[in-house]
């Protein structure tokens, strides 16, 4: 079987390779061709496009890089009439891969959703477009199934494809590499350059405060080693690069950017403080829309503010130090209560292979013997 699958964020690159992997599995004779990045192309995927050339957060963001969107949607249209696929994959992304479900689906073509837009957050309307123009919808977080069968639509849960690879890190001994002789704060300022350059400095100015503690900064492999070094030049910091899981092995706490990486530091059992600023155009539009109480992952499973969200002008160098202290001392309630919430994710994610279920899912829609052809 031919599969074409759209991913355009590292977290999409990240759970793509363990699908693409996955389905290798279940079809011996499967074929890949994505957008996506190093991760799907290391799997098996040809690379088409690379997501750090998609990655556009904001509304301001998107409106300045209307062109550039827009000659990617055709140039993908035109690719995957090329690829002629059995079926298309959707990771996410939703302002792009909503827009190419409706025409695939005006082209025949069979469209699967892994990993759903978060429209129960805002624009919950667009539910009724995944109704018309998905076949195969399949969920990760416990709540969504419940969501979408309030609108009509039948999903499936397969677990969150996290817990996997959490697990795998968990057994891997730690690597040499990262064994400091202070215990280690890890900064995660995201993976594409416009966060990076908005809320690295944030995250760098608590470092004088806490001389006792070597800081780290996880690069994003797609971007250059150059942004960050100098973002951190004159700073006692460290920079490593493909190695955050490995990172979040040794770290007494994190700094984390609002996103997947909040739900993986939590399950590696790190106390973080969650750090969201962006355009304030782009904030305010999002505020007035935005229908949840959170915005990290977390506390959104969770349904309760385990960890603290510092938010736009709250994010600023007096609220991370305040923050930080709680979390980084062994004797603080917050620290203590954070952890003891944090092991209630592995009991309501499950323990299921999220890739390995979808894999099954998708081959077996598309034809149940295909396994054992």
């Amino acid at each position: 079987m031919r599969y074409y699958i759209l991913a355009g964020e590292a977290s999409g690159d990240l759970h793509g390779a363990a699908l693409i992997r996955a389905l290798t599995t279940a079809d011996s004779q499967a074929d890949f061709r994505a957008w996506g990045g190093d991760r799907m192309e290391a799997a098996g995927a040809t690379l088409v496009k690379h997501y750090r050339d998609l990655a556009f957060m904001g509304f301001v963001e998107v409106v300045k890089h209307l062109g550039t969107i827009l000659r990617n949607i055709r140039l993908a249209k035109e690719d995957i009439l090329a690829y002629r696929p059995d079926v298309l994959i959707l990771i996410d992304y939703p302002g792009f891969n909503m827009r190419i479900a409706k025409w695939a689906k005006t082209q025949g073509i069979r469209v699967v959703y892994y990993i759903s837009p978060q429209i129960w957050a805002w624009k919950e309307g667009r539910v009724k477009a995944l109704r018309r123009d998905v076949d195969q919808m399949l969920v990760i977080l416990p709540f969504e199934k419940d969501f979408y069968k309030k609108h009509l639509m039948d999903v499936a849960y397969v677990g969150h494809p996290l817990i996997g690879a959490v697990a795998a890190q968990q057994q891997e001994p730690v690597d040499a590499s990262l064994r400091f002789e202070k215990p280690v704060i890890a900064l995660l300022p995201g993976s594409r350059a416009q966060e990076i350059r908005q809320k690295l400095p944030l995250m760098l100015s608590v470092v004088r405060h806490f001389p006792e503690y070597q800081f780290v900064v996880a690069a994003a492999p797609a971007q250059p080693l150059s942004l960050y070094e100098s973002l951190v030049e004159g700073l006692p910091v460290r920079i490593i690069s493909g190695k955050t899981y490995a990172l979040l092995q040794v770290a007494e706490a994190a700094l984390v950017t609002s996103g997947t990486a909040t739900l993986e530091t939590a399950l590696f059992g790190v106390p973080q403080i969650v750090c969201y600023r962006g355009n304030p155009i782009s904030y305010q539009l999002a505020r007035r829309l935005i229908r949840v109480k959170y915005i990290s992952l977390v506390n959104l499973i969770l349904d309760a503010p385990v960890v603290p969200e510092l938010i736009q002008a709250d994010l600023n160098e007096a609220n991370l130090v305040g923050e930080l202290k709680k979390i980084t001392d062994p004797n603080s309630t917050k620290r203590t209560q954070m952890l003891a919430q944090y092991q209630k994710l592995w009991d309501l994610l499950g323990s299921t292979d999220a890739s390995a279920a979808a894999a099954q899912l998708i081959v077996g829609a598309l034809k149940p013997s295909v396994g054992g052809a």
